[in-house]
């Protein structure tokens, strides 16, 4: 018989059935998503920092010999606090002399005159497998012999060097003999091996006069102790430790943040230091990641919410399309029990099955195994037991007359009205805490305040069931004098509402308002980091080197998709006096933007950025006064009338013309800045101010032949200053584009976790609004069937029965729409700093922004609903057979 009934009653199992597996989909696939996600953003991070920061240095000076330091490269390990010993991959030893502290000289140009030559030496272990030889062979110093060293061929170009040339080293208390012995080559400059041998990759060359050549060799451990010996330069011992990134997981991101700090404390070895950052960047993206996770826990809830309301809608209808049989069962003499056993046998082979099926695919969605899923036990618990229950509480009195269903405004009991002065109270407290309080993400997710934003739902659809029928009072009244029944009929159904169809209305506010709120914090931060890239990257394109020639900008100005161009140059710890007479009394350094502020406003214009260039550095104009200048807050208060800065080794005195926090082109967190109009400063003949970066303008800009014409540039003025031609660049230009930058930022941390939590939040509410919506029309559709009907006979036709759904459904739809939109703009405000997003936007404050595509798709949803309703209502006309309706004891469908 229970499979009969199944059969019988399969639509309405099936909705439960179906709503059950996408609540157990979704808590299941949602935590385990979020942990890949946020584990995929924690490797991704750490894969990103630089050496000083992400592996772990220890470095002592220690007497020779050098080569004993190797034997605690293991026990060094080994003595990390766990679980760091397991996640060390990579490890290196090295003794090395400083180049501040070494210079060589040679007995061939140009070492034996010229620019200084700053020396540095290593040796370390790894570099002979990461490298190639090209000439000459590895070192094998003799112990009281030259030291024997190898350098890279990039160093010997900028020397002049070749294998079997000797060199000397000088230090504080002697010189030391040494002798190249080959020339390399690395096999992967990207390799980690290479991070402490820059200088023997890379050299310095020299820019301005009185600047040296900064360079450094790959020696021997006897080489070392020869140099050191000679020259008293103290050698240092360093064991450098890398963590294998893809071992770390946000499971066991506390404990390893907490190791790497313990690391830092330990006594190693007597005047050892330990360098890393590690801890600090785990600690950032924690602070991310705890921010997201309380995101995602409220719009899991909201979803959750919206889910579990209309399980319940769909139960209550199962009940309401049965009570007639319920009430015959009920004057047969059956008992409650026996009423709520037959149910139970119809949900029992379905609904748990139903969840295990959500419970199995959400388990194969990539992620980590967590606990024991208590809670989609209890969803299938739920599912099970919700149709059984509520046919018993109908069931409670056995009447003989039936009312009428489709009033539901009438007088609500003492119970109902407690019910929602509680929902009310719960509401408000929720938000009175959780501003006070926040979700502190190291008690863990409380349930309460994570749910704090689906009781404010709730409670606006509690006032908004209580407030809707004044107006729609009225408006019965004003369509009862229009012409046409279809109005009136319309606006006095909604006005009555079938006790069924309020129920809707709380889902369809709590899933909008779940949906308009992921929209609004998604565009807050879409907003704030336009703004963080604006202030970074002040244009298309930003063409950063170290020097560029004075008529440099003609040659770059020529490159393809090039439209304008601002000559800029940025000093850091500049220094800073009241006045260009007093240049002893220093206030301070502070960070200079000297910037072509005309030129800037034409770049400002062709690349569409959000920028405005201040007035008075626009009008600024070379005079006899001080120029007009933009400074800090910082700068500003220490500040008389005027003051003067350093730029280029030239004082130059400037007026305060505006005051801003932060200025483009400076980049984020520079607390102490001056801005100067480059056009308003005195250019000199023989020492003008030389740019050391571009702002450009362009669509499509090619720029590999703009980072040639800016390395060509580079290379002028550099044999400018040497006096002969240079054919290495010191540091090669590079151009960053506004776009890439912006894409960077959405790349970093765990702003995937952040985009799912969203993309859940829009997605999740929109369809569950839309599925709220055909439940109100199908818990109608049955009186609804029966007044179309009846109209039918009276010569209404089909389209004027359609817009007779239509206008009982707009007040649902709009009032659902509108409130849910106005909570889910709100809470952003309401929760304020508890909600952590100032960590996706670093040095960026994030402000309340209502994308008006937001609302745009609040108005999309209202019409998709619309349409949603229409669709359900034929699919239901049609299976009701509206012809038969009115036959005598037809009273449901």
């Amino acid at each position: 018989m229970s499979v009969r009934r199944i059969r019988a009653y399969g639509v309405q199992l099936g909705l439960l059935a179906v709503l059950g597996l996408v609540a157990a989909l979704l808590l299941t696939a949602a935590p385990r998503l979020t942990g890949e996600y946020a584990d995929r953003g924690l490797r991704a991070d750490v894969a990103r920092l630089p050496h000083l920061v992400r592996d772990v240095s220890l470095a002592v000076e220690r007497p020779a010999p050098a080569e004993t330091g190797q034997a605690d490269l293991d026990r060094y390990a080994a003595e990390l606090p766990s679980p760091l010993p397991d996640l060390v991959d990579r490890r290196w030893y090295a003794a090395s002399l400083d180049e501040e502290h070494l210079l060589a000289s040679g007995d061939a140009p140009p070492m034996d005159g010229g620019a200084r030559k700053v020396f540095g030496l290593r040796a370390q272990t790894g570099v002979i497998e990461a490298a190639e030889l090209i000439a000459g062979r590895w070192p094998r110093t003799r112990p009281g012999g030259p030291a024997e060293v190898v350098v890279s061929q990039a160093v010997a170009e900028t020397l002049s060097l070749r294998a079997s040339q000797r060199l000397s080293f000088a230090g504080r208390d002697g010189q030391a003999p040494a002798r190249i012995v080959g020339v390399f080559e690395p096999r992967d400059a990207g390799d980690p091996v290479w991070d402490d041998l820059g200088h023997a990759l890379e050299p310095v060359i020299p820019v301005l006069d009185g600047e040296p050549y900064i360079v450094a060799g790959v020696t021997d451990w006897i080489g070392v102790d020869v140099v050191s010996a000679g020259t008293g330069v103290a050698a240092v011992s360093g064991w450098r430790y890398r963590f294998d990134e893809r071992r770390l997981t946000t499971a066991t991101l506390e404990s390893v943040t907490a190791a790497v700090a313990e690391t830092r404390r330990m006594s190693w070895h007597s005047g050892a230091t330990v360098q890393t950052s590690l801890d600090s960047a785990l600690s950032r993206f924690a602070a991310q990641l705890h921010a997201v996770q309380a995101l995602l826990a409220v719009v899991q809830a909201g979803l959750l919410a919206s889910l579990l309301g209309l399980i319940l809608l769909a139960a209550r209808l199962t009940v309401l399309r049965r009570r007639d049989e319920f009430a015959l069962l009920r004057a047969r003499g059956a008992a409650l029990p026996a009423i709520g056993l037959r149910s139970l046998a119809e949900s029992a082979p379905v609904q748990p099955v139903a969840v295990l099926i959500g419970w199995l695919v959400g388990s194969q969605v990539p992620g980590r195994q967590g606990a024991f899923p208590w809670l989609v036990v209890a969803l299938a618990v739920l599912t099970t037991a919700v149709v059984p229950v509520l046919a018993m509480h109908s069931q409670r009195r056995v009447g003989v007359v039936s009312g009428r269903a489709d009033v539901a405004w009438r007088r609500p009991s003492a119970r109902r009205l407690t019910v929602e002065a509680g929902v009310l109270v719960l509401a408000g407290l929720g938000v009175v805490l959780l501003r006070r309080r926040g979700l502190d993400p190291d008690a863990g997710v409380d349930v309460y305040l994570s749910s704090v934003p689906v009781l404010v739902a709730v409670a606006a659809a509690l006032v908004a069931v209580r407030l809707l029928p004044w107006p729609l009072r009225l408006a019965g009244r004003l369509a009862a004098r229009a012409r046409g029944a279809s109005l009136f009929l319309g606006v006095a159904r909604a006005g009555r509402g079938a006790p069924v169809a309020l129920g809707p209305l709380a889902v369809l506010i709590v899933a909008v308002s779940t949906g308009v709120f992921g929209g609004v914090v998604t565009t807050a931060v879409d907003a704030a980091r336009d703004r963080g890239a604006t202030l970074t990257v002040p244009a298309d394109a930003w063409l950063t080197g170290y020097t560029f020639s004075p008529d440099a900008e003609d040659a770059l100005a020529r490159t393809p998709g090039v439209t304008a161009l601002a000559r800029v140059r940025v000093d850091s710890n500049r220094r800073l006096v009241p006045d260009a007479a007093t240049p002893s009394r220093q206030l301070g350094t502070v960070r200079v933007l000297v910037v072509d502020a005309p030129a800037f406003a034409e770049v400002v214009a062709h690349s569409g950025v959000d920028v405005d260039v201040p007035a008075a550095l626009l009008s600024a104009a070379r005079d006899d006064g001080p120029v007009p200048a933009v400074v800090s807050p910082a700068v500003a208060e220490g500040l008389g009338d005027r003051a003067a800065v350093d730029v280029q080794s030239r004082l130059y005195e400037f007026r305060v013309a505006g005051v801003a926090d932060a200025f483009p082109g400076l980049g984020l967190g520079t607390e102490r800045f001056v801005v100067l109009p480059w056009q308003a400063l005195p250019e000199y003949e023989y020492t003008p101010i030389i740019p050391n970066r571009y702002l450009v303008a362009g669509d499509d800009i090619d720029e590999a032949h703009l980072l040639r014409v800016a390395d060509d540039a580079q290379r002028q003025r550099q044999s400018e200053v040497l006096g002969v031609q240079v054919t290495r660049t010191q540091l090669p230009a590079s151009v960053q584009t506004w776009r890439a930058y912006r894409e960077e930022l959405d790349r970093t941390g765990a702003n995937d976790v952040l985009t799912l939590a969203f993309t859940a939040g829009a997605a999740g509410g929109t369809a569950l609004a839309v599925l709220a919506v055909g439940f109100a029309v199908a818990a109608g559709a049955a009186d609804r069937g029966r007044m179309l009907s009846r109209l039918r006979t009276l010569g209404l036709s089909a389209g004027r029965g359609r817009r007779l759904l239509v206008y009982e459904l707009v007040p649902l739809v709009l009032v659902a729409a509108l409130a849910g939109a106005a909570v889910g703009a709100t809470l952003p405000r309401i929760l304020g700093s508890t909600l952590g997003l100032s960590a996706f936007a670093p040095g960026v404050p994030i402000r309340e922004h209502l994308d008006p595509l937001v609302l745009a798709s609040v108005l999309g949803l209202v019409v998709v609903g619309l349409v949603t309703g229409l669709a359900v209502e034929n699919l239901m006309n049609r299976r009701m057979r509206l012809g038969e309706v009115l036959r005598l004891g037809e009273e449901n469908p």
